[in-house]
């Protein structure tokens, strides 16, 4: 074996990860700096009917993928506490089989739709909480940390998470002061990091600018509608008074309050005049820009399939656009089952298993957009070519889908159809020859016919006599 001098062995790093206040990296923006950026990201989520939908559109894929617990060569008591205390399947079990109760313990649904907030805020945290049962250490609930609740992120001089320090608050249960979370309590989703901040970069980033120019737009649109909506009224002076002009005062007031409405009207003087002014040329509508700024904010996250109007060739193009969406949907997913795995998973084989020095389980999922409804053509054709099996509980599921009754036993349902099951005329008589056939190379006639499917009593008369027997 090669000896190494400990002093040119690399153990100590002689660098930093921390990220200055003046870093390249940071973002100019002073109001998409955090803390501020939560409260930002958070307007946009609640204001703006496309924000909302992108946001939808990156995390219910995600969200309605199907999640399971992957064995990865662990001991089987190691997997099956994983597997209860995230309320997951183990992949390859039967589907079938009952999942644990979910009151007062994880439920891994939840935890993901609370996890994929790290998309539209950067980062999510949450606090691992234990409890002991039967006597073993259990994972009871993984406590989320909103990004509003947080006042701070310590981060190491290589710029690892040390803890993070949570906001004191005063309900009406009573004042909760500020608390500190170590690094060894806390699971972090951090989404495309620039630095080591662990604050992370939100999917609505790029379309912040598109968000306040279209929000501009959206406001003259408003104005413009609500100004130009009826036309400028303009009262002209009356000529007849004796003082002319002395009337404009009160003219004013009337064109200023006028307004349109069911009983809305306005009196005015002998010889003067109130009229509806329009707009003499055209407006230049904001409308296209509003729609651009749409489309680049759909664009920030691949999601270009959102501003297809159903013009030709558009469901075409949708097909190749979504493909890309997909394929960073599932980067992201997988982003979230690598931290989960290493964070929620490892950890309490780590807390539930002290001794146990083997192979941990794994967070994995099924490849997003893979679930599909199936036709009852496609069930048909996968029937056909024996890729599924006609089983009970194929044919239950078959009719729950397509709304078809429950089945009755058949000799329930024969009393009503004597003739029910029987087989058509060209089938008996294949199933026939198939007996005469089996009975000539040596079968009985009774084990003949029950092989191709005949009832030795009802259908005995149909087959021939075996050979030697006449």
């Amino acid at each position: 074996m090669v000896e190494i001098e400990p002093s040119l062995a690399v153990t100590r790093e002689l660098g930093h990860g921390v990220t200055s206040a003046l870093s390249a990296t940071r973002d100019d923006n002073l109001a998409l700096r955090y803390p501020r950026s939560v409260r930002t990201f958070a307007k946009l989520g609640r204001e703006d009917a496309q924000v909302a939908s992108v946001l939808k559109a990156v995390t219910l894929p995600i969200e309605r993928a199907s999640w399971y617990v992957d064995a990865n060569g662990a001991d089987e008591e190691v997997v099956r506490l994983v597997a209860e205390d995230l309320r997951l399947p183990v992949r390859g079990d039967d589907s079938s089989r009952p999942l644990p109760r979910r009151a007062g313990r994880v439920s891994w649904s939840e935890h993901l739709h609370m996890a994929l907030l790290c998309l539209q805020f950067g980062h999510m945290f949450f606090e691992q909480v234990y409890e002991i049962s039967g006597g073993r250490v259990r994972l009871r609930k993984l406590a989320p940390r909103l990004p509003g609740s947080i006042r701070k992120i310590n981060v190491a001089r290589d710029g690892g998470l040390v803890s993070i320090v949570q906001s004191g608050v005063t309900t009406s249960e009573g004042t909760f002061p500020e608390v500190t979370i170590p690094v060894n309590r806390l699971v972090a989703y951090v989404h495309d990091p620039h630095d080591t901040s662990w604050t992370g970069t939100s999917v609505l980033r790029p379309a912040y600018k598109h968000w306040v120019l279209k929000d501009r737009l959206l406001r003259l649109e408003a104005m413009t509608l609500e100004r130009n909506g009826m036309g400028v009224p303009v009262y002209e002076g009356s000529g007849l008074l004796e003082k002319p002009g002395s009337d404009l005062h009160e003219g004013q007031n009337i064109a200023t309050a006028l307004r349109a409405g069911a009983e809305a009207g306005a009196a005015i003087p002998a010889g003067a005049k109130l009229s509806l002014m329009g707009v003499s040329g055209q407006i230049v509508s904001p409308r296209e820009a509003i729609a651009y700024h749409d489309s680049m904010i759909a664009r920030s996250v691949l999601a270009h399939f959102l501003n297809l109007e159903g013009k030709g060739g558009s469901y075409a193009l949708a097909d190749t656009q979504a493909d890309f969406f997909v394929q960073s949907l599932q980067t992201i997913a997988e982003s979230i089952a690598d931290t989960a795995t290493q964070h929620i998973v490892e950890d309490l084989v780590d807390v539930a298993f002290p001794d146990y020095e083997g192979l941990a389980p794994r967070i994995v999922f099924d490849p997003i957009a893979s679930k599909k409804e199936l036709t009852a053509e496609a069930l048909s054709t996968l029937v056909d070519k024996g890729v599924l099996l006609p089983d009970r509980d194929l044919e239950e599921d078959t009719r729950r889908r397509y709304s078809l009754p429950g089945k009755r036993p058949l000799s329930e349902a024969k009393k009503e159809n004597p003739k029910l099951g029987a087989p058509s005329a060209d089938e008996m008589a294949k199933k026939t020859q198939a007996a005469k056939d089996l009975i000539e190379m040596g079968f009985s006639a009774e084990d003949a016919m029950r092989f191709v499917g005949l009832d030795p009593v009802l259908d005995g008369d149909v087959v021939v006599p075996v050979k030697g027997d006449e």
